[in-house]
Order: structure tokens, then C-alpha cells, then sequence
């Protein structure tokens, strides 16, 4: 399976080698004839990918040869890389040489004739390597042959509620049963635990969650807490998850005896549900330390278990368990078509497909998550070639147990378009359970070159929003939730090994000190806490191609000393760095050494200082220093992220110095966040010609924006939210074309803003022919309500309640109108919003 990531990799490899920048670049190196010659051999080898792919299976040598070729061309982007990571140094050299010779000489440590035989020696040698791969192609009687299970695809409207058409078919008289036990059980112990078994991907978690958000439920209990375990069932990272989930503390720095103590007195006397999801525990005496605590619970809590292991039931359960049932064909199939046919398509239109889907479904053996991973790959696709492939696709004939629903993921992941593949892949690169923000995986996507434009006008933020919307839509994500501006999700955890076993070969999970990594290795994992805590030997020692260094546990156990023995600078290549939640307060200044470096991440982190030299990686696209309260100010040469085009910031400065961020031109995303020491921003704005969204937030001490963010034409996207002591108003002219800066402003979100009293003239003016979404939040003393906006389409108001009646007729008018969170239709639109001032509405922006 690893290797049908390969024809992505070369393609993406070939498309920017044949790219005329790089052809520029080389040309002007003197290299032109090395980029021809590798271009021809590559090409020559993509030419019989889809061949040797079929046969690697049954012959070993062709798999050796795939993985020699992998890796050339993992290095082959690394020389692409280094060619245009020099490019930049240059222009940031050349830009810095007119205003500081200091940052001049920062930059200058490259010496172009030693850069020049430097390349021409990686080149020479690659050269020979793919010369050889080409040589040995001959040996395997290859044909060539191009990709044509390519398929035309309309995509659904991006609201997301697919994924939860499973919730709704088939598991009513199963969710009757265990509400039953839950609200009418009489119990032989004050608290009961009940477990539900079944196998992977049956519908356990979304059958608990059913229960778990049933209004009935809600009432009887004092307390819900919703626990994915895993397979990590260690006593203190179990109890940071639980009070986590029932208090929202984090508890960093806590040790075991303060944790207990602190569970105790949470559910202490409480009738309390607990949901400890997905639970792979055998050892009893684990369990028993775990249930000791949970007994404080009040006569009638309830402890709901999912489990694939009835051995886990035997350690768990005190009441008999409850064993989920294949969901039957009859249900399965109105799945299955619910999820292939467009809203609205009459299946009855198509009775050779429906003939056909009935046969792929009785492969899926009753299996809910496999039938809606088939049913979305085949959606409002008609074409019975194409139904046809799957139902007689190679991989159901593979050796499988009984009961391993893995064919049918794999068929699915094996029709996703070449560009997903690595996509869903790099998704390995976190723990299990784990939320991902849509942003994230973009940026994500973005430092490792897997996002590929149509056109230089396309915006890379664009192509990965596509990408992760196409996956989506076929099922790779679930559990979805959308905040403003940003959608979170999760993936199953069938899903997510899948993606483990793509990656296995190029990722390496660490697991101990002692551990044998091979060389080739291109992504780092850490897995032991234990390991993380402290120090560790040279393990790690002659890595030099790896991209990607990121925890798959909870990043809280990332120390200092972890940090400082990895010894960041020996990793030349890496693209990604992930320290988020970690206990790291200073980053070595050698980070300014790793020049590929693009996609920072120290959110949540104890970061106190970042170096200047980090101010050097002018490959960096993104820097998250979100809710870092510990940092003291920002480095001093931030002009010199060239590349930057996501940045999110904390910090404890008082004011934002003109000549730094406001010179990022290629930034698209900024953030400032809980900065409350903050009273003024930067005044050159102006200089941020690219940015799309911008969102200030939790500053609390802000009293203006500066004049120049009128001037910022690319934005598209505003938050502005709980700044108590922000005035809005700015001194302006009578000229109209002041106050037409915003031209693609679609969307804005104004929140507890008490100097809010009206709109002032520089935005109100800017976006009444463009703003199509707006949310008002707490802004209780606005008096009027502007009257201008012609192209709203949603508009969401939450305890503003003074405007007049001349003010809500046009309010009225907005196609898709909520108060105060309730969604109101034409026909009660005369409802006005209320005007008691005590009234706050809790609304998480």
C-alpha cells in the first residue's frame, strides 16, 4: 500500500522540475542540461509506476526497486528545495541591504562558489541514481500505461452533516435498550458499568453519542464527561482526559496524588455519566485504580464503555454487556444509497447500479462506517464501469479476518485522485483521537509540498480548503464542527491506522531509547512520555533527511531537555516542527539553521523567548504562537519572513512596532490573541497587501486600531472580539474613497464590544456591496443598525437588543436571520430581540 503513494510523489516531482521558475533558477546556476537529463529519466520511470505497482506484490525485487525510487525523489525535492530556499536568502539579502547592514551580514553566510559545487555534486549524484533505477526498469518487462480510474465528481455543498447519516438509520431499538439501562436500571453498586462491544467500525461511538446527547439523559444526570481512552491506558494520562473533559483544566505540572484528589472532589456525591470511549485495557489491576476513584459517584451514575474486546469487558463490566449487532442488509443498503445518490436523484433510475450496490454492500458484512466509506465514494456517479470496479476490486480477495472491515477502506483510499493520497497519509502524523483544525492540516499540507495549484493566481489556501473539503466528502473525516472561520474534526481510528500503514515505511514512531532507526527515514514520531520527559541517546544521530519531528501522545510531556537533546539543527531538511502544548521555554538558537523549515507550531506552548535567529527561515510559511502567555516580546527581525502566510500571536508586549509584521507581504492569515498588555498596533498595516482574514481577539487593553486597516484591500474575513476598551472610531476625511479599502470583505464577526455605540464611517462604508455573513455578539449598546448592506445573506445577533423598529425591517430582510441563536423564518420575523440589559448570551466566537 505504500508504494500507491508513489505516482503522486513523482508526478508533484516532475511538476516542479518541469516548473519555469526552477527552470530560471537552474539556468541562471548554470544546471540547465542536470535538469533536463533528470527530468527525461523521471519521466521514463512515472511511465511504468501504475505497472510496477501491480506486480510489487509479487516480486521483491520490484519492491526494493519502488523504494529506491521513492527516495531519490524525496531527495531530488530536497536539491529543488535548497535551490529555492537560496533564492530566498537572496532576496531577503538584497531587501535588507538598503535598510541594515546588520540584517545584510545575518543573511550572508552562504558563499555562492561553494553553494554552486555544493549543488553541482548533489546533482552529479542523483543523476547517477536515477540513471541506475532507469537501467534497472528494463530487468521487470514493465509496460506503460497511464491513470484512468480518474472520475469526474460533483461535490456536496460543504455543510458537513453527511457524515452523520449513520446516526440516523438502524440503531433506534439499540439506543432504546441502553437509555433504559442508563435512566431505569436498578443498580447492585451506586455506580454501574456497562460496556458496548462490537467491532471496528460497527457504530459503537456513534451509538454512544446518540445516548450521550439525548435530551433525557441531559436532565437526569448532574454531570456528562465524554473520555476517548484509546489504547494508552496509562492512570495519569487517563485522569488528566477525564478532569480535562469535565472542567476544561488541563492540570499541567500536576502529579498523580493531585490528580486523584482532584477527581474525587469533581464528581464527589455527583450522579454523573462517564463515557470512556474506545477502550483496549486487559489488566485488571490498571482498572481497579481507575475505578476506586469513580466510586465517589451519587447512587445511579453510570460508566458507558466502548470496546472491540471482550476481554476488556471481562475487566470492566459489573452488569452484563451489551453486543452490538451487525446493522442488517436492509438498513445497510438504504445507507449505502443514501450515501451514493445526489439529494433528490431517483434511485429507482438506475436499477443496474442498485443491483450492483446491493452486492458491494453484502461485502461490507453489516459494517456501517464501511458502507458509508463506499457509499460517499461512489457518489452521484453513474457509471457502471465504475460500480463495477469496486464491487470486483483485487483487494477483496486479500487474506482477511472475519470480521476486518480494512478492504473496504483501502478500496476507497485506492479511488481517491493521486493528489488526496498523501494527504490523508501525512494525517498519521497525529495521535489517535486527535482534533484537527481544517487550518491546520492545510498548513500541514502546505510545508510539505503536497498542495498543487492549477495557476499562480490559485491560492495555495484555496487548493488545500478543496482538498480537505473532496476528503470529507468521501469519509476520510468525521465528527465535525464548525467554529467561525475554522472546522474542526476527528478521524476514526480504523482510518487513522490505515494512514499509519501508508506512511510505515518513511515514518518512524520512537517507542524507546534503544530503538534502531533507519536512515531514510523522513518522519519522526514520539510516542513514550518517558522518553519525552527527559534525555535520550543519540538515537536520532545521522537522521539527516527527516521532515516532519511531532509527538503522537499528548505534546504536555515535550520538555526542555527533550528539546535540547534532540538537538534541532542536525535535522537539515525538516519541514514541520510541532511543540503545541508543550513545556519548552526557549527554543536553541539553532533552529536558524533549518532553512527548509516551513510550518512552526508552538500554540499552548511555555515558550518564553524565540531567538532571533528564527528570524533566518525565510521558507517559513507558518507561525503559531497562540495562547503562548509567557513570551515577553517578539524577535526583532520578523520583516525578514519573506514566505510567511499564517501567523498567530500571543504576547506581553504593550504595543507592536512599526518595520515587523506589517512588512509580511505575503501573509494571508494573522491572529492576535489574549495580548493584555497590548494598547496599540502596528501603524504600517498597510503593508500586509495579502492578507485575507485577520481576527484580534481577548485583547483587552486595546484602545484603537491603527489608520492603516482601512487600507488592507485583500482582506476577506474580520473578527474583532472581546476588546472592553476598543473604540473604533478613527479620525476621517469627508472623501468617499476613504472608506472603500474592504472590496472582498465577505465576512465579519464584531463581539463584546461595550465602546461599541455605532458603526463607525471607515467600516461601515467599506463593504456594503461585498459582506455577505455578519455576527453581532454582546454589543449591547449599539443603538442603530446600519441599513446599507445589500449582499447579506446571514446574519446572526446575539444580545443586542436597542435597536428601533425602523432598524429591524431591514434586519427582517436578511435571507438567513438568527437571534440570539434561534434561526427564524420570514413568518416570525416580527419577534424583536430583547432589551434586558442583564441578559448575556455565553457565545463562543
Amino acid at each position: 500500500m505504500a508504494e500507491s503513494l508513489l505516482l503522486n510523489l513523482a508526478q508533484s516531482v516532475l511538476e516542479k522540475l518541469a516548473s519555469l521558475a526552477l527552470e530560471e533558477i537552474f539556468l541562471a546556476w548554470g544546471f540547465a542540461s542536470d535538469l533536463q537529463q533528470i527530468n527525461k529519466l523521471l519521466k521514463t520511470i512515472t511511465a511504468v509506476l501504475l505497472d510496477a505497482e501491480l506486480h510489487q506484490s509479487r516480486n521483491l525485487r520490484i519492491q526494493v526497486w519502488l523504494e529506491d525510487l521513492k527516495f531519490v525523489l524525496y531527495d531530488i525535492e530536497d536539491v529543488v528545495d535548497e535551490f529555492d530556499c537560496e533564492t530566498l536568502r537572496r532576496q531577503v539579502v538584497k531587501a535588507a541591504g538598503n535598510t541594515s547592514r546588520k540584517v545584510s551580514r545575518f543573511f550572508s553566510s552562504s558563499n555562492s562558489l561553494a553553494f554552486r559545487f555544493r549543488m553541482a555534486h548533489k546533482l552529479r549524484i542523483i543523476r547517477e541514481r536515477v540513471a541506475q533505477i532507469v537501467k534497472l526498469k528494463s530487468d521487470f518487462g514493465l509496460t506503460e500505461g497511464v491513470n484512468d480510474r480518474q472520475v469526474n465528481r460533483r461535490e456536496r455543498k460543504s455543510t458537513y452533516s453527511f457524515v452523520d447519516v449513520a446516526t440516523v438509520i438502524g440503531r433506534d431499538d439499540d439506543k432504546k435498550k441502553i437509555l433504559d439501562h442508563l435512566l431505569n436500571h436498578v443498580d447492585v453498586e451506586n455506580v454501574s458499568i456497562l460496556p458496548i462491544v462490537g467491532i471496528g467500525g460497527l457504530g459503537k461511538t456513534t451509538l454512544a453519542k446518540l445516548v450521550y446527547n439525548d435530551e433525557r439523559v441531559k436532565s437526569h444526570f448532574e454531570m456528562k464527561v465524554w473520555t476517548c481512552i484509546s489504547d494508552d491506558f496509562d492512570l495519569e494520562v487517563v485522569l488528566r482526559k477525564i478532569i480535562q473533559a469535565a472542567t476544561g483544566r488541563k492540570c499541567i505540572g500536576w502529579g498523580i496524588e493531585q490528580l486523584q484528589a482532584f477527581l474525587r472532589k469533581t464528581i464527589n456525591n455527583k450522579k454523573y455519566l462517564l463515557i470512556l470511549d474506545d477502550v483496549w485495557n486487559e489488566d485488571r489491576r490498571k482498572w481497579n485504580e481507575l475505578r476506586s476513584l469513580l466510586m465517589g459517584g451519587a447512587n445511579g451514575s453510570r460508566i458507558l464503555v466502548t470496546t472491540r474486546k471482550n476481554s476488556v469487558v471481562s475487566v470492566m463490566a459489573n452488569v452484563p454487556p451489551y453486543n452490538l449487532d451487525d446493522l442488517s442488509h436492509k438498513n445497510c443498503l438504504s445507507l449505502f444509497l443514501k450515501c451514493a445518490f445526489k439529494d433528490g436523484q431517483d434511485v429507482k433510475h438506475y436499477p443496474n447500479l442498485l443491483k450492483i450496490g446491493e452486492e458491494i454492500v453484502r461485502k461490507c458484512k453489516g459494517v456501517p462506517l464501511a458502507v458509508v466509506t463506499l457509499g460517499n465514494l461512489l457518489y452521484s456517479i453513474t457509471s457502471e464501469h465504475e460500480w463495477k470496479s469496486v464491487k470486483n476490486s483485487e483487494i477483496w480477495k486479500l487474506e482477511q479476518k472475519e470480521d476486518d472491515i480494512m478492504p473496504a477502506l483501502k478500496i476507497s483510499y485506492e479511488h481517491l485522485p493521486s493528489y488526496l493520497k498523501r494527504c490523508f497519509a501525512y494525517c498519521s502524523f497525529f495521535p489517535k483521537d486527535y482534533q484537527y483544525a481544517h487550518l491546520e492540516l492545510i498548513q500541514l499540507w502546505m510545508a510539505h509540498g503536497l498542495l498543487q495549484s492549477k495557476n499562480e493566481n490559485e491560492e495555495l489556501e484555496d487548493v488545500g480548503l478543496h482538498y480537505f473539503k473532496e476528503l470529507c466528502s468521501r469519509s476520510f473525516f468525521q465528527d465535525f464542527v464548525q467554529l467561525f472561520g475554522s472546522v474542526c474534526c476527528k478521524i476514526h481510528d480504523l482510518m487513522h491506522d490505515l494512514a499509519l500503514s501508508l506512511t510505515q515505511k518513511e515514518c518512524s514512531i520512537v517507542t524507546s531509547t534503544t530503538q534502531q532507526i533507519p536512515e531514510n527515514v523522513r518522519h519522526l514520531l514520539f510516542a513514550n512520555p518517558d522518553l519525552l520527559q527527559g534525555s535520550f541517546p543519540m538515537i536520532v544521530q545521522g537522521l539527516d533527511s527527516v521532515r516532519t519531528i511531532a509527538p503522537i501522545v499528548d505534546s504536555d510531556f515535550i520538555s526542555q531537555p527533550f528539546i535540547e537533546t534532540l538537538y534541532l539543527p542536525r535535522f537539515l531538511f525538516l519541514r514541520f516542527l510541532n511543540l503545541r502544548n508543550s513545556k519548552i521555554e526557549i527554543l536553541p538558537e539553532g533552529i536558524g539553521m533549518l532553512k527548509h523549515l516551513r510550518f512552526v507550531n508552538l500554540a499552548g506552548s511555555k515558550i518564553r523567548r524565540l531567538p532571533n535567529s528564527i528570524c533566518k527561515l525565510q521558507s517559513l510559511q507558518a507561525l503559531w504562537l497562540l495562547g503562548c502567555t509567557g513570551i515577553e516580546e517578539l524577535p526583532r527581525d520578523m520583516r525578514c519572513f519573506i514566505s510567511l502566510r499564517s501567523l498567530s500571536i500571543t504576547t506581553k508586549q504593550k504595543y507592536l512596532t512599526n518595520n515587523g509584521i506589517g512588512c509580511l507581504k505575503s501573509l494571508r492569515y494573522l491572529e492576535i490573541y489574549l495580548c493584555q498588555n497590548i494598547e496599540y498596533l502596528f501603524e504600517d498595516m498597510q503593508g500586509l497587501t495579502s492578507l485575507r482574514q485577520l481576527s484580534i481577539k481577548l485583547c483587552s487593553r486595546l484602545k484603537s486600531l491603527p489608520q492603516s486597516i482601512k487600507y488592507l484591500a485583500s482582506l476577506e474575513f474580520l473578527v474583532i472580539n472581546g476588546c472592553k476598551n476598543l473604540d473604533l472610531e478613527m479620525e476621517e476625511s469627508n472623501n468617499q474613497q476613504d472608506f472603500t479599502q474592504f472590496r472582498r470583505l465577505e465576512k465579519l464577526i464584531l463581539g463584546y464590544l461595550p465602546k461599541l455605540v455605532e458603526f463607525p464611517r471607515w467600516l461601515l462604508y467599506s463593504y456594503t456591496n461585498t459582506l455577505q455573513y455578519f455576527r453581532l455578539v454582546n454589543c449591547y449598546d449599539l443603538k442603530e443598525w446600519p441599513s446599507c448592506f445589500t449582499c447579506l445573506q446571514e446574519l446572526h445577533i446575539d444580545n443586542c437588543g436597542r435597536f428601533a423598529a425602523s432598524d429591524w425591517s431591514s434586519i427582517a430582510l436578511v435571507p438567513k436571520l438568527l437571534i440570539d441563536g434561534v434561526e427564524l423564518q420570514p413568518t416570525e420575523r416580527n419577534y424583536r430581540p430583547s432589551s434586558d440589559p442583564n441578559v448575556v448570551v455565553d457565545v463562543n466566537l
